[in-house]
């Protein structure tokens, strides 16, 4: 009996030897398909430069993601701050499966196909040109929901790219098409995916904004060559009683950390209100931790108040030490608040503000405690000029505390 087995047992052991691993998806340019509410088709381009590096490509932006897990025939592709990841099956020309969000349950089927398409199909020639400053309105017969913002578009032949600014930062890096009298605009940012459609009539638009599968609203626009949204230093402020801020929260190590400690004593403080999960608030840290490694000051301290809605105290930390390795944060980012980024949470955690209209906030601070300014939301590179005017603005009014 023993006899019969060994040889048996030897043929399996030669047969998984020889079993293949299957092919890893081609290098070279893919398109990724969301699929949303409506029927809906979003959008957005990679390359697959190495079997591990991914890049996105939205306009002119270019985000690597080289966190790619294989294992049998399935991937999972996650970007190195945002917790959203893709989970599929794959082939040498095929990805597909779905975009997670764990913290927040949410779920968008992909496909993902090995082509050098372009981002969207053009099926008319463009009857409308949209370059130019748009007046926008979100939601108007909500007024929940309603807010006001900027579309700033560029288009050549076909192609169409720009971006969106609000009162509470910008939608990101644009790109899409012109096709006939039909606006499409999409991008996806490592953690959020936009889709704008809308019908152009002359110097109007009439449309719909989806963000991902979960939301959808109507918004018109008008072109306004002069138009402006409200200043972002007037929007934000301290409450009548109050004449200090302050705060006290953990840092990553579970040491609790007031703005009365006597690390910032006598120190101008910038402290940002934000969240990990926030691509706005990650360009803004991304700017700010550069500004410190090219202008270092014993007189300045930065300290970041991180408002997480993954679901536990222990994933929201994973999520700040996870920003803070990627980007090389120097300065503290404490934990003010898990399970939730509710602004009226927010609001409970901070009562010195009128509000916390927007992650990022940045509050100012002199030495001598006093609170300077309040900047609300931010403009990124995508605004182009605005992202200019804004670090202009920030370098200088930090030089005029630090020189007082």
């Amino acid at each position: 009996m023993k006899t019969r087995i060994i040889p048996f047992l030897v043929l399996l052991i030669a047969l998984a030897s020889c079993r293949k691993e299957p092919q890893k998806p081609n290098l070279g340019d893919w398109k990724v398909v969301l699929h949303i509410k409506d029927g809906k088709e979003l959008p957005f381009l990679v390359e697959w430069q190495e079997e591990s590096h991914w890049v996105i490509k939205n306009a002119e932006e270019r985000i690597d993601i080289t966190d790619i897990e294989w294992n049998g025939d399935s991937i999972t592709i996650s970007h190195p701050v945002f917790e959203g990841v893709f989970r599929g099956t794959y082939s040498p020309n095929k990805v597909t499966g779905s975009f997670i969000k764990p913290s927040l349950d949410r779920v968008v089927p992909f496909e993902m196909t090995l082509t050098d398409a372009d981002r969207f199909v053009v099926e008319q020639q463009p009857s409308q040109d949209v370059s130019g400053n748009w007046e926008m309105l979100f939601s108007a017969h909500s007024p929940e929901d309603r807010y006001i913002a900027k579309g700033i578009f560029r288009q050549e032949g076909d192609r169409v790219v720009g971006t969106i600014r609000t009162t509470t930062g910008d939608y990101r890096y644009l790109d899409g098409v012109m096709d006939g009298n039909t606006l499409r605009l999409s991008t996806f940012d490592g953690a959020h995916a936009f889709l704008f459609e809308a019908e152009v009539k002359d110097t109007l638009l009439f449309g719909h904004f989806y963000s991902g599968n979960h939301w959808k609203e109507p918004f018109s626009a008008t072109l306004n060559p002069t138009y402006e949204l409200p200043d972002e230093n007037s929007l934000t402020y301290l409450k009548e009683g109050y004449d200090r801020f302050n705060f006290s929260f953990p840092d990553t190590e579970g040491q609790q950390i007031s703005l009365s400690d006597e690390r910032f004593k006598d120190k101008v403080v910038v402290v940002q209100v934000m969240g990990t999960w926030c691509p706005n608030c990650l360009e803004e840290t991304q700017y700010y931790t550069e500004y410190l490694k090219n202008n270092p000051s014993e007189d300045l301290e930065f300290v970041s108040l991180a408002f997480e809605y993954a679901s536990t105290e222990e994933k929201a930390l994973r999520g700040i030490n996870r920003l803070k390795e990627a980007v090389g944060v120097p300065y503290p980012i404490l934990l003010a608040q898990f399970g939730t980024s509710s602004k009226q949470k927010a609001n409970e955690k901070l009562p010195m503000l009128n509000h916390v209209l927007s992650y990022p906030t940045t509050i100012f601070i002199d030495k001598k405690g006093e609170v300077r300014k309040i900047h609300t939301g931010f403009n990124g590179k995508a605004t182009g000029e605005k992202y200019t005017q804004f670090t202009e603005e920030f370098e200088g009014f930090l030089t005029q505390l630090l020189n007082e």
